[in-house]
């Protein structure tokens, strides 16, 4: 153990409970945040997603699924959601979503999840936080388009993925999809999928022994030499330094 690590495990284990998390995020009214077990169920969460469920306190939702405290279809597909990762440990990141709250209200958000994992390294449970998006004139329309086009290009990493069709199957032009995309996510579409693609190398280099070679052609590229050089530019490290970092962590 390296006097850094030595450092942050003196440091962690000072803290106590984990409460410090929740206490931060009981100051921001636009983002829901939330720890869960093994099975899904609510170990720790804000004040903002108490109230988007409509209940009186913490305790109201501690223990409990998101099928429990959310209506029909949201229940199902935020623990179909949950399952992905507690079963493939693949994280989620920034996707974009309609959330449906008591009292009919829905909103867009960008949601996270990542897995957690105890000391041995056995995946426990998962954090997540969902941010909301700010709404203007037509957007919901706007959103509607662009969940269509984001789905499509997390489910097709390993196939061209071309701005034009991207944008017929929204209904907008190629100007039109890298504006909205650049609203929301600070960057270009290209970007944007370039993104999407090395971060699901990320995965899968951590998670999987496939080849190298294999990965590349998963995650969109033609060959092996031009996936390992937007790695590099995109991590500042090879795929085969990056996965051997990170196996040499555990």
């Amino acid at each position: 153990m390296t006097e850094h690590n030595e450092l942050q495990r003196v440091f962690f284990a000072a803290l106590g409970p984990c409460t410090w998390t929740e206490d931060l995020f009981d100051c921001i009214t636009d983002t829901v945040y939330f720890l869960k077990d093994h099975a899904g169920r609510y170990m720790s969460l804000n004040r903002t997603l108490v109230q988007r469920c409509g209940c009186s306190s913490k305790q109201d939702l501690i223990g409990r699924t998101a099928e429990d405290v959310f209506p029909e279809p949201m229940g199902a597909q935020i623990t179909a959601q949950d399952n992905d990762v507690l079963q493939a440990s693949g994280a989620i990141r920034e996707k974009l979503e309609l959330h449906l709250y008591a009292g009919g209200r829905e909103g867009w958000c960008l949601t996270w999840k990542e897995p957690l994992r105890n000391s041995a390294g056995q995946l426990i449970g998962l954090s997540g936080i969902s941010r909301d998006l700010q709404s203007h004139s037509g957007f919901h329309s706007d959103m509607d388009q662009l969940s269509v086009v984001l789905t499509h290009i997390q489910d097709n990493l390993d196939s061209a993925l071309r701005l034009p069709e991207l944008a017929q199957m929204a209904g907008l032009s190629g100007y039109q999809l890298d504006h909205r995309i650049r609203n929301i996510f600070g960057i270009t579409a290209g970007q944007y999928i370039t993104r999407a693609r090395i971060d699901h190398a990320c995965t899968l280099l951590k998670q999987t022994e496939e080849a190298i070679s294999a990965i590349a052609l998963l995650c969109g590229y033609n060959d092996q030499a031009a996936f390992s050089r937007q790695f590099r530019q995109s991590v500042s490290l090879s795929p085969a330094a990056y996965r051997k970092n990170i196996v040499g962590r555990r």
